[in-house]
């Protein structure tokens, strides 16, 4: 019985050098469907070509890698071992990127074990749930930053909460005569604000002849990226 699991462990299957080129054309032809989905349905503004390209890839990788440790499981449990000491710090900034990857991942292990048909009806699936769900999108925000003098610490502040009743103070720094804010809010709450009052917040602030600066900065995931 030992014999015989050693001899089933350490047998090298023959590869079938046709069937992986089938596998490897399948997954091409996938890999350039999501690699289309990701340039049509992107929708920032640093969008990002190698790694579009790096999706085409990753899923010929994982072709390659299951196909050949299909038919072996002592080969597929070092490889397993192997993979578990890599450690990938590349940072994803986008979580629709994530959803690209693990949809190559998910494409190129049913092209190595010769699933076509899961594959391309899992595609297919996934890019029309990306068309549909492709409009949300995280509301916008907006950062408020106003510098000024301390002498009219409490007027900024008044105004600030009169114009926009559900900003948030996130920092506030003061020196010996001067100061500075930070207030967040929902930038529909500012254009639902600003159209009620006729006027700009910052023309407002500038009323107040010690204020130096007010600068309205929208915060995103599309700048952000």
């Amino acid at each position: 019985m030992k014999d015989y699991i050693l001899t089933y462990l350490s047998d090298q299957a023959n590869l079938d050098t046709g069937q992986l080129i089938v596998n490897m054309l399948v997954a091409f032809a996938l890999g350039m469907g999501i690699f289309i989905a990701y340039r049509i349905t992107y929708s920032g503004v640093a969008y990002s070509r190698k790694f579009n390209a790096s999706l085409v890839m990753m899923t010929l990788v994982t072709t390659i890698v299951m196909t050949v440790i299909s038919n072996n499981i002592a080969l597929s449990l070092g490889m397993v071992g192997a993979l578990s000491i890599v450690r990938f710090r590349t940072a994803i900034k986008d979580p629709r990127d994530t959803t690209f990857i693990f949809w190559c991942i998910a494409v190129g292990i049913c092209c190595g074990v010769s699933f076509y048909l899961p594959a391309a009806i899992g595609s297919a699936a996934v890019f029309i749930a990306i068309l549909l769900l492709g409009r949300v999108r995280s509301e916008g925000v907006y950062l408020l930053i106003i510098r000024g003098k301390r002498t009219e610490e409490k007027q900024i502040e008044s105004i600030v909460y009169l114009y926009i009743k559900s900003a948030e103070l996130r920092v506030k720094n003061t020196s010996g005569s001067d100061i500075e804010y930070i207030f967040s809010f929902r930038r529909r709450s500012y254009e639902q604000a600003e159209k009620e009052a006729g006027e700009s917040i910052s023309s407002r602030l500038y009323k107040l002849e010690t204020v130096t600066a007010a600068n309205l900065v929208a915060q995103d995931e599309d700048i952000s990226r």
